[in-house]
């Protein structure tokens, strides 16, 4: 049973290197990563496996409860495909343009499981 979500925006710096991925699609079923794009951008090169992508986020429980963000500190710094940050987060990047900006919402699985990461993040937990 879901018992709540996560929320990631994702405000995208100008800053990747590599090439080509296809575009992600959005999914709205339960239990499925869902990814809408709040700002679209056009880029010849989209994000892919191996990529360097610096962002801003915002995670949130359904309740409103805001359980870490970047916002107040320099962008995170991730590679894609070296399994930096939770599954959900890394596949909703993949596709990106630079300046993209998305609300993402990933289901336990593919964030922090059964178990969550106490104490600020419950167990079971869909995240946005």
């Amino acid at each position: 049973m879901l018992h709540g979500h996560f929320l990631v925006l994702l405000l995208c710096l100008p800053c990747f290197d590599r090439s080509r991925a296809e575009e992600k699609s959005e999914s709205s079923s339960p239990g499925e990563l869902s990814i809408e794009r709040l700002i679209s951008t056009e880029c010849a090169e989209p994000s892919a496996l191996g990529d360097t992508l610096h962002l801003h986020y915002t995670g949130k429980l359904l309740d409103g409860r805001v359980i870490d963000t970047s916002l107040s500190r320099d962008p995170l710094v991730i590679e894609l495909g070296k399994k930096q940050v939770i599954p959900g987060l890394e596949q909703s990047l993949l596709g990106v343009c630079a300046g993209e900006k998305r609300k993402v919402t990933i289901p336990p699985h593919l964030a922090y499981g059964k178990r969550g990461f106490p104490p600020t993040v419950p167990g079971k937990q869909f995240y946005l």
